[in-house]
């Protein structure tokens, strides 16, 4: 019902910043909580951010707090994610999810929760 493409990703050196970019190709663009996650080699995929419908609320793993931020522009059917201060164990693949179903709890940090997923993009942090 949606397709993901994310962008924006590369290599940087640490300390340094990115922005990562999904567009959806959704009509309907405001009815999907949006979400990042990501995957190094050898681990399990990971929650990072989510943000709710409206962009109203919005959700961190720890080890990203205060160091990136999602947002989304519904009138663009885009989602992004700026990520300062990036450090080596940032390195991963980075996947855009969609949710359109609603859910009670902690349901942004379950990928299972997630109905659509883009094709991710690398980033990769130096030290």
């Amino acid at each position: 019902q949606v397709q993901l493409v994310e962008s924006g990703g590369g290599l940087v050196q640490a300390g340094d910043s990115l922005r990562l970019s999904c567009a959806a190709s959704s009509g309907t663009f405001s009815d999907y909580a949006m979400g990042w996650f990501r995957q190094a080699p050898g681990k399990e995929r990971e929650f990072v951010t989510a943000i709710r419908r409206d962009g109203g609320s919005t959700y961190y793993t720890n080890s990203v707090k205060g160091r990136f931020t999602i947002s989304r522009d519904n009138a663009k059917n885009t989602v992004y994610l700026q990520m300062n201060s990036l450090r080596p164990e940032d390195t991963a693949v980075y996947y855009c999810a969609a949710k359109r179903t609603y859910s009670s709890g902690s349901w942004y940090s379950s990928p299972i929760q997630y109905g659509y997923w883009g094709q991710g993009t690398q980033v990769t942090v130096s030290s």
